[in-house]
């Protein structure tokens, strides 16, 4: 793809929050429509149940990974140069931050990237955990949080200065990530099958996996052509939503990929759920939920920034590249949620899945 025309007209910081922009309505649309979240599949897993959530999560999933791993083999991606990749991981972050998220998004009744979606169609359950979840995020990352953050980070390290590329580490033939993609999606149009899940929404669940994959393309192409460097990456939500937050309350703050993304999510959202005549205003139901949602919120802000990425940052963008500690947090992300929704379910506060 040439896009030195659009670089020359509109210039690179500029390109690339056009490119987030894309990439977050994309995503908004089919998450909207989908309505994919790791935290419903983690739930209705918990209970003995293999129904519709799980099934769009796996459809999800496997998407991405036969989209990013198939440009991987066609070379119009370049996996190594893939920001995840290219800098050390953290196992430690990726355990401890990935359980600490997992029981977030169970109390908070949503992962952050499903909180921006509900969000956006008139949530304000979800307006109030998405604050507080982007709020205890920057704080991680530069504030009062960053310290404790930083040293359990450090407390085991991928080797070598980079993270985990597992496909060469577990000596795994090339098309190893797509033989996967394409086993797990079988498996995901089985339970789809089995629980009626009509056609359109198995599109839109393969949209969510597609905008993973568009957000790589977009950022490695304008990785190829800027003067300056430019990281490639794609969805995510946790640097993303402190960045953006950081933008609005700093005059200075500079256009980038993560700045075009989140608000292009909203926007797709947004246009999604008023199309289909599904805006709402909705509030939380009483003081426990309420309590729950906001101790949730700030348990995915602090674990998410730990862990490097949030539900779709880890379990989805990064387990397509085959990151290491990614597939490690996404795991910690699923123990997290499954005790966590155990331990409300014995005191009595059962959340619908």
């Amino acid at each position: 793809m040439d896009i030195v025309p659009l670089l020359d007209r509109i210039g690179e910081a500029p390109t690339a929050a056009l490119f987030g922009l894309i990439t977050g309505v994309v995503f908004g649309v089919a998450a909207q429509r989908s309505r994919f979240c790791l935290r419903a599949a983690v739930v209705e897993f918990a209970r003995g149940g293999l129904g519709d959530k799980v099934a769009v999560w796996l459809l999800t999933f496997s998407t991405a990974l036969v989209w990013v791993q198939g440009a991987r083999l066609l070379g119009l991606f370049e996996v190594g140069d893939a920001r995840m990749l290219a800098v050390p991981g953290s196992w430690s972050g990726a355990v401890i931050g990935g359980l600490l998220f997992g029981a977030g998004m169970v109390l908070a009744r949503g992962c952050s990237g499903r909180l921006l979606v509900l969000a956006a169609t008139g949530n304000l359950r979800s307006v109030v955990s998405g604050l507080i979840f982007a709020v205890v995020a920057q704080m991680a990352l530069t504030g009062w949080l960053a310290p404790l953050r930083d040293r359990l980070a450090a407390l085991w390290i991928t080797p070598g200065g980079r993270n985990l590329d597992l496909l060469p580490a577990l000596h795994l033939p090339d098309g190893a990530g797509l033989v996967l993609g394409l086993a797990t999606a079988l498996l995901a149009l089985v339970l789809s099958r089995r629980n009626r899940i009509g056609a359109r929404r198995l599109v839109f669940a393969s949209g969510v996996g597609f905008a993973v994959a568009l957000g790589w393309y977009l950022t490695y192409a304008l990785s190829l052509s800027a003067f300056e460097p430019v990281a490639v990456e794609s969805l995510t939500f946790t640097g993303p939503s402190a960045n953006t937050l950081m933008f609005f309350l700093d005059r200075h703050a500079a256009l980038e990929f993560d700045i075009g993304l989140v608000p292009g999510v909203v926007l797709g959202s947004f246009l999604s759920a008023l199309l289909a005549g599904e805006l709402r205003f909705q509030g939380f139901e009483g003081p426990t939920p309420m309590r729950n949602a906001m101790i949730g919120a700030a348990l995915m802000g602090f674990g998410g920034m730990l862990a490097g990425g949030c539900a779709i940052g880890n379990g989805v963008t990064g387990a397509s590249v085959f990151a290491g500690t990614a597939w490690v947090a996404l795991c910690a992300m699923w123990a997290g949620g499954i005790v966590t929704d155990m331990a409300l379910r014995g005191r009595g506060q059962v959340a619908t899945a």
